[in-house]
């Protein structure tokens, strides 16, 4: 179920509807029932699936707790099985095509069958906060939940469980010991989150990938300026679409009394990619930060060792984001990126913050080509037109035929950049608009919320046939 979709705009406030009816100790059943139904509305096996998940990891928790089994073979065991399902769906057949190719040069005449696999949606997130709790657990962070039915909601609340954020423990466990009564102030800075969110994702996200799909699938025959352009705007598809799913479901989870945490704050404002990563996909780069690089030894250990640790968090972030060689050149790419700002740390100082900024935005657009390319080989494609065959002038020739947008689609897309950027521009100073709006009279608020709706409804893209577009995380 998409939260763009007609059936999220009638589950939802059914949902919401019933948690402030039914009794206290009826809750949180409801929140799970809702949140498996939400996710078997994309495939009803996938719930054996994220249901074998949680299971893992609470039986494991509960023989952490009793110390009488190693606790590191318990944890060592359990990781390897949650892993050990997350690239049999995800890298298997990644796994095999690339063995394939090897055994066929050495001309051995043999072959691995290919199976035909379907990735279950947000299985590295929900993978990613089972195995964080048991490490907590295991740790002493947290004690472990002996309650299975609110651990298992842990697992899958539905408003962050196919694209995160990544809960800790620490934060959404401890929310679901309360329960919440009906909030006239909060339900309306959640559903003000949510139509932010909304405008994020159908308004520019959306657009934008018309924009982007119709030149990234014509490689072959786009020039280089077009390239560049569609790549400049991939940067912006994938932000509005990754921190409009998030905004959406931190307000979701507002309105029933739950804070998530927060996944976005103004990246591109940043003036490193250090800083880019503190502000990009904040819960999966904290993740790896506690549960990666600070094992690996973090910082502490010279900086030859910390620069090696960030490579390695950083390939390994490549790694979870897609199977396949170009994201793991996306990875190194931002791993080098973070060696570098280390080492001219200590003269930055010297240059303008205009030109860090610039020079970030740079670094990060070259790099989104690995992410957003196809394979390997047509990311270098990419990158050799941009250089050898850039004509500004045919970077907006047809519009129609080429981008898929018509001129008024355009002019609405850089509009509604220009609302983005200066709204971030006002987060980074930390002047929250919403926050503004909510000091205001309450009609004033009405008024901001029905222009909100109007505008999405108006300029939202629902495609041909009035589709919902998937979110670009749903396929990590």
């Amino acid at each position: 179920m998409l939260f763009n979709s007609y059936q999220f705009l009638l589950f939802f406030p059914l949902t919401v509807f019933l948690y402030f009816a039914l009794p206290k100790n009826t809750k949180n059943y409801l929140l799970l029932a809702a949140s498996y139904g939400f996710y078997m509305g994309w495939n009803p096996v996938y719930a054996l699936l994220l249901l074998s998940c949680t299971a893992v990891t609470f039986f494991a928790s509960l023989i952490l707790e009793k110390r009488k089994i190693n606790p590191k073979f318990v944890v060592a065991v359990s990781v390897v099985i949650i892993l050990g399902i997350l690239f049999y769906f995800k890298y298997l057949n990644f796994t095999t095509n690339f063995l394939n190719k090897v055994l066929a040069k050495f001309n051995t005449g043999k072959s691995i069958p290919i199976h035909d696999i379907v990735l279950p949606v947000g299985i590295s997130f929900f993978s990613f906060q089972a195995i964080g709790y048991l490490i907590d657990v295991y740790r002493g962070d947290i004690k472990a939940e002996h309650n299975f039915f609110k651990y298992a909601l842990f697992v899958s609340f539905f408003p962050q469980l196919v694209a995160g954020p990544i809960e800790r423990s620490k934060n959404l466990l401890a929310q679901l010991d309360k329960t919440y009564s009906f909030d006239f102030d909060r339900v309306k800075n959640g559903l003000f989150t949510m139509l932010w969110g909304y405008v994020l994702k159908m308004v520019i996200a959306d657009r934008a990938a018309i924009f982007v799909d119709t030149v990234y699938s014509n490689v072959q025959r786009a020039t280089g300026s077009q390239l560049a352009v569609a790549t400049l705007l991939f940067a912006i598809q994938i932000y509005c679409d990754f921190a409009g799913y998030s905004l959406i479901a931190m307000g979701a989870a507002k309105v029933i009394g739950i804070d998530l945490v927060k996944n976005f704050d103004s990246p591109y404002f940043s003036c490193s990619v250090q800083e880019f990563w503190r502000r990009w996909h904040i819960s999966l780069s904290t993740w790896f930060r506690d549960y990666l690089y600070i094992p690996l030894g973090g910082g502490y250990k010279g900086k030859i060792k910390k620069r090696l640790n960030v490579l390695i968090v950083m390939l390994v972030s490549g790694i979870w984001h897609g199977a396949g060689f170009s994201f793991v050149v996306w990875g190194l790419l931002h791993g080098i990126y973070q060696v570098f700002d280390d080492m001219v740390k200590p003269i930055r100082k010297y240059i303008p913050k205009f030109f860090q900024l610039l020079l970030v935005l740079a670094a990060v657009w070259f790099a989104w080509i690995f992410f957003r390319a196809s394979s390997l080989r047509e990311s270098l494609l990419i990158i050799k037109k941009i250089f050898t065959d850039f004509n500004i002038s045919s970077a907006f020739g047809n519009t129609n035929s080429l981008y898929g947008l018509d001129r008024p689609n355009i002019l609405i897309l850089l509009l509604s950049m220009v609302l983005l950027f200066s709204v971030d521009f006002f987060n980074y100073k930390k002047r929250n608009i919403k926050t503004y709006i909510l000091s205001h009279e309450w009609y004033l608020q009405v008024g901001a919320f029905v222009l909100g709706v109007l505008f999405v409804a108006v300029f939202g893209i629902y495609g041909r046939t009035y589709d919902a577009a998937g979110f670009i995380y749903f396929q990590f």
